[in-house]
């Protein structure tokens, strides 16, 4: 199985089983949140959200590989844990490097709105 592959299978499931051999030791992620480097930072990110997030489901709409990068066009949602469960949604894509060996190396995402807008989405003032 190709890496391009392993990368659709796990979107699809995500977050849980995620392919964590498929990046490199220290993998570079950036998201409108967060930023760092490093597989275990990765990992306890995916932990962080798969704890605090329920009903978390990644919708792949588009992946393809040009040379060294693979690009992903997604939506994420879930419900947060407020007390009325507000379901959040963010739609982006992401650009993944791959280096000499094969892994992933940098994992960079794009959110097709702001921060705040996703802030307003839990008070039933905006949609992505």
């Amino acid at each position: 199985m190709n890496l391009l592959e392993v990368v659709k299978i796990d979107y699809n499931r995500f977050p849980e089983a995620q392919t964590y051999s498929i990046y490199a030791d220290n993998v570079f992620f950036k998201d409108p949140v967060y930023e760092f480097q490093g597989l275990e930072r990765y990992k306890k990110m995916i932990a962080f959200i798969t704890f605090w997030f329920s009903q978390l489901k990644l919708e792949l709409h588009d992946i393809y590989q040009q040379e060294n990068t693979i690009h992903t066009q997604w939506t994420m949602s879930w419900n947060a844990p407020l007390l009325w469960k507000p379901r959040i949604s963010v739609t982006g894509r992401s650009v993944l490097t791959v280096n000499a060996q094969g892994l992933i190396n940098s994992h960079v995402d794009y959110w097709n709105c702001t921060r705040f807008d996703v802030i307003k989405q839990h008070f039933g003032l905006s949609k992505n």
